[in-house]
């Protein structure tokens, strides 16, 4: 069965162009909607009941169901404000919709689509919505029903493109702190690893607390297990701060001793004495692309079960060139990266 996105790909066009072009919801020049309609004739495309053309009274939202909760961490606000200015761009607007209001959300005949936030009860919301008839997109990884449509920041690929820049300036041992053994941090140092590997990089890798003892712990930690070591990787925005002090007090020089890379948005590592390079996993690039998969699905798409978004990394001051740095016993320590 031919679907909406393989007539986008043929016509040259998104697929949010197609499902306009089928419910009249939004003007397309005349030049493309033709090659639009040529390219469905071509393909044999039958519009499914999804694409149906919409009343003109009905409006046009996307509701975004959050997680139970009154408070939310700051990345959850940039990530609705990310989503509205993407529905604008789709002349949508956005309902916040609370886990306690879903059923009366999904009753209304003004909601075209629901975004769920990763997060307690997650599946649960899914579930509710599917029993109601409503389309959805799972913003977050679901390992408990394989057939959600999810989207999600990629972890694995922000280890990995953090790897092979340091590898690419030539250090052979890198460390990685993260903020604990399971989740995001989990999936980042899968990345890590994977690369390490692959590059022919020796590392280690520990989780790290906020706290001053637990920083000034693992930095002791790491520099024991691999005295050799020329560039960390961090993954806890929190403990940033800490984890350069720590350094300084153990009369390391970043970049001149030792580089540092560190996985999280822009403005912290912006402050930094010196400015940290970065690979940022954007909330404002998730929230788009959460909108743009939902439109497409409410369109007649059927998209992959998980889609993820590709991390960016930020070249600043905090790396260099190695300075190699023999073990206390003269020899350099080798073995794949482990989490210790």
């Amino acid at each position: 069965m031919v679907t909406i996105a393989e007539v986008a790909r043929h016509a040259g066009v998104a697929p949010s162009t197609v499902f306009y072009v089928l419910t009249g919801k939004r003007p397309i020049s005349p030049e493309t909607t033709t090659r639009v309609h040529d390219s469905m004739i071509e393909l044999g495309y039958r519009p499914p009941a999804a694409a149906r053309p919409v009343p003109r009274d009905r409006a046009d939202v996307v509701a975004l169901v959050l997680p139970p909760g009154d408070a939310h961490p700051r990345s959850i606000t940039r990530l609705v404000s990310s989503i509205a200015v993407a529905a604008r761009g789709h002349e949508m607007d956005v309902l916040l919709v609370a886990p306690a209001g879903l059923r009366r959300a999904a009753d209304s005949v003004s909601v075209n689509g629901f975004l769920v936030l990763e997060g307690e009860g997650a599946d649960e919301r899914v579930r509710v919505l599917r029993e109601l008839g409503r389309t959805s997109v799972l913003i977050g990884r679901s390992d408990a029903e394989k057939d959600l449509v999810c989207v999600d920041l990629d972890f694995e690929a922000a280890g990995a493109r953090c790897v092979d820049h340091l590898a690419d300036l030539g250090h052979r041992g890198i460390g990685f702190l993260g903020a604990s053994r399971a989740g995001v941090t989990q999936r980042t140092f899968a990345g890590f690893g994977a690369a390490a590997m692959r590059r022919g990089v020796v590392g280690t890798a520990l989780p790290v607390a906020a706290g001053p003892g637990s920083v000034a712990g693992a930095i002791s930690a790491v520099l024991r297990a691999y005295p050799e070591m020329t560039a960390l990787v961090v993954h806890n925005e929190v403990a940033l701060g800490r984890v350069i002090d720590c350094l300084r007090a153990q009369h390391l020089r970043v970049p001149q001793d030792i580089a540092v890379v560190a996985v999280c948005p822009d403005e912290p590592v912006e402050r930094m004495a010196p400015p940290l390079t970065s690979v940022e996993l954007a909330v404002e690039d998730l929230g788009g692309a959460a909108v743009d998969l939902l439109v497409s699905v409410i369109g007649g798409a059927r998209p992959p079960a998980l889609t993820l978004v590709p991390p960016r990394l930020v070249r600043r001051a905090s790396c260099s060139l190695p300075v190699p740095r023999l073990s206390r016993n003269g020899t350099v320590h080798s073995g794949p990266p482990q989490w210790n």
